[in-house]
């Protein structure tokens, strides 16, 4: 499933015209970017709970020469999954 995909589902579950489902899902998306960009986690009740997470700088090899090359430290997105989520089948 992809985003429009998405979409279109919430659009047929609840009636709404899938201009109004793109506003929400935009919202939503954006919300938990704009938390996770102040470095708040965000916690859906029996979904999963989005998390910034930190990596350090640290040194690296070209694999092509194998010359040493510095990266810099970033953040990027985590998700753990809840309890129900794991136990699906």
């Amino acid at each position: 499933m992809n985003k429009s995909d998405l979409i279109k589902s919430i659009s047929d579950s609840t009636g709404l015209k899938q201009t109004e489902a793109t506003r929400l899902v935009d919202a939503v998306f954006d919300t938990i970017t704009a938390n996770l960009r102040k470095g708040e986690q965000v916690a859906i009740s029996g979904f999963g709970t989005f998390v910034a997470k930190t990596r350090a700088a640290r040194e690296g090899r070209n694999p092509a020469t194998g010359m040493a090359i510095n990266i810099p430290a970033r953040t990027s997105a985590a998700f753990k999954p809840a309890a129900a989520m794991k136990d699906m089948k």
